[in-house]
């Protein structure tokens, strides 16, 4: 991925280009970490960087399904608390919730392929007290939007956690993880391949 978007031709193309920029931003924090590092919560909160990728699948599969109307709010599991969502478990490894990211995000896109009608009506779930009242429906096109800002919320959040683990940022993790060449960014290395090279 380069570090901007690619060209787009219309509406659809640059909603799904953009969305499709922003999840690669936050999977490309995880590039390098072992699944201890992608529990660690070194800010003030209890983020990790394991649980925004599990939350952010589970972000795409809970907005396919309202635009699929297969589901009219949020499931959770009963022993599940909102801090679950969030945090990679012990019995969790990371490969399994990029993994889970990956499908949850080619489940979208077919989705969205299949729609030709961005502007089709999503209903929005009742009785929750983030969801407005007086809206009946978004569209799909909001839908979207929506998750291209939640995917970039938490892609932030994600870039805090990853230089507070190692001091690792964007550009020299996606230099690593995609091959760039140099002399523009030194690609990331794990602490101790740096401490050999010298």
């Amino acid at each position: 991925m380069p570090g901007f978007a690619p060209p787009v031709a219309d509406e659809r193309s640059a909603l799904t280009a953009y969305l499709a920029h922003q999840r690669r931003a936050l999977q490309v924090t995880a590039h390098g970490l072992t699944d201890a590092q992608a529990r660690l919560t070194p800010s003030a909160g209890e983020l990790s960087i394991g649980g925004l990728i599990k939350h952010a699948a589970r972000c795409e599969t809970f907005w396919t399904g309202l635009v699929l109307q297969e589901q009219r709010g949020p499931q959770r599991q009963a022993d599940e608390s909102d801090a679950d969502e969030f945090r990679l478990g012990p019995d969790e490894t990371l490969a399994e919730v990029l993994a889970a990211y990956a499908e949850a995000a080619a489940r979208t896109d077919a989705v969205i392929a299949g729609i030709p009608d961005l502007g089709q009506a999503v209903p929005v779930p009742q009785g929750l007290p983030w969801f407005p009242a007086e809206v009946g429906a978004w569209s799909v096109r909001w839908v979207l939007l929506h998750l291209i800002e939640e995917t970039a919320r938490h892609g932030g959040h994600a870039d805090v956690i990853r230089e507070s683990v190692d001091g690792a940022t964007l550009y020299p993790l996606l230099a690593a993880a995609e091959a760039w060449p140099d002399p523009w960014f030194r690609p990331w290395e794990p602490a101790s391949a740096s401490a050999a090279g010298r």
